[in-house]
């Protein structure tokens, strides 16, 4: 028998019905044996995320205001979701320890983490598999930092269970605090959990039909892509392909654990493999996939010979390096060079570095 992690998103179980399409595709293949689940998102375009919805309630205890009718919306999504699935898990005594905990002060990171912690009970009752807390697997340092060497040694938690559903989002910190990952870490407890397991494969489910080659805003019907490598995935991820969270792709890629890319709502589609580079792959055509961010300014320089004097980019480069700025790209020519940079990095000093610039090379 072989092992595959599912992390599911938070649109897969934004519904009892959502839920039961979770539940067929776990039931479909016996090599599912972990499961990672998100909090319910958004059951339409007005509603609101479980996520969301308690960082509202840790706020307002923040300020000393009262939350009732908030927590009642988080309450009647658990009690629908248990009710609709003809569950007999009771979250009573959970939803109430969490709201006490709120109201005594509990820090925002652990308030953010009930949604996952609480669909885990759910998703758990529902396969009868056992439930791991995070906390109890994942690992965070004292400043922090998720602690690598730490959250291996307590993967031997889920190493001796053969079928587990382990919270996405969160883990703890050495005093036992909630730690959470940013938004979207569910992906990245996925990835920890496949390494942990040693899993065939890293299953992440969501709603779209893998990686499009192209935005879908921008491109009509763009194809999905059947397979990349980790390190294509990087590049798209980084210029805005937003699939898959960009920090869940190192723990499997250094353990060279495939990872695929499925829709929850069409579970018969193959979706996106990711392999690691040592894997022979054939893509379907020349470009793998392409993806874009915005804001950025070029720097563009001209002279004459330019080609011939050395040193001439490392003094353009000095001089971002001088104000902290950190470049993108740097395309050039024999007479010509440009600097790509966020604006962000710029941050109103591009008169200033472009004098420099000019007083340092003359262009």
């Amino acid at each position: 028998m072989g092992t595959k992690v599912c992390k599911f998103g938070g649109t897969s179980l934004a519904d009892a019905a959502q839920v039961r399409k979770v539940e067929a595709i776990v039931r479909a293949d016996p090599d599912r044996r972990y499961v990672v689940p998100s909090a319910p998102g958004k059951r339409d375009a007005n509603d609101r995320k479980i996520t969301d919805l308690l960082y509202l309630c840790h706020n307002a205890a923040a300020q000393g205001i009262a939350f009732d009718d908030v927590w009642t919306l988080i309450c009647d999504r658990f009690e629908a979701l248990v009710t609709d699935l003809d569950l007999t898990v009771d979250l009573g005594p959970q939803l109430s320890q969490v709201r006490r905990d709120i109201e005594a002060g509990a820090p925002p990171d652990y308030a953010a983490s009930r949604g996952e912690f609480l669909t885990g009970h759910v998703i758990a009752g529902l396969l009868g598999y056992e439930f791991v807390d995070a906390a109890e697997v994942i690992r965070f340092d004292r400043h922090g930092r998720f602690d690598d060497d730490a959250t291996q040694s307590a993967m031997q938690r889920l190493a001796d269970t053969n079928h587990a559903v382990v919270p996405g989002f969160y883990g703890s910190m050495p005093d036992g605090r909630i730690k959470t990952f940013s938004r979207g870490g569910s992906d990245i407890t996925g990835s920890i959990v496949a390494r942990g397991v040693g899993a065939d494969v890293y299953e992440n489910w969501t709603d779209v039909c893998g990686l499009l080659m192209a935005d879908p805003r921008i491109i009509d019907r763009p194809r999905t892509i059947d397979v990349l490598s980790y390190g294509e995935l990087r590049e798209l991820t980084y210029m805005g392909a937003t699939v898959l969270h960009d920090e869940a792709i190192f723990p499997v890629q250094q353990a060279g654990i495939p990872v695929n890319i499925r829709n929850t709502n069409r579970p018969d589609h193959d979706g996106t493999m990711i392999v690691p580079e040592t894997s022979p792959i054939a893509h379907s055509g020349t470009i793998t996939g392409i993806a874009g961010r915005k804001d950025f300014t070029v720097i563009a320089l001209e002279k004459a010979m330019m080609n011939t004097q050395i040193g001439f980019a490392r003094r353009v480069l000095s001089v971002l390096e001088a104000h902290g700025i950190s470049f993108e790209h740097m395309p050039s020519g024999i007479d010509t060079l440009s600097v790509v940079v966020e604006d962000a990095q710029l941050n109103d000093r591009l008169d200033t570095v472009v004098a420099e610039i000019r007083h340092e090379c003359q262009p």
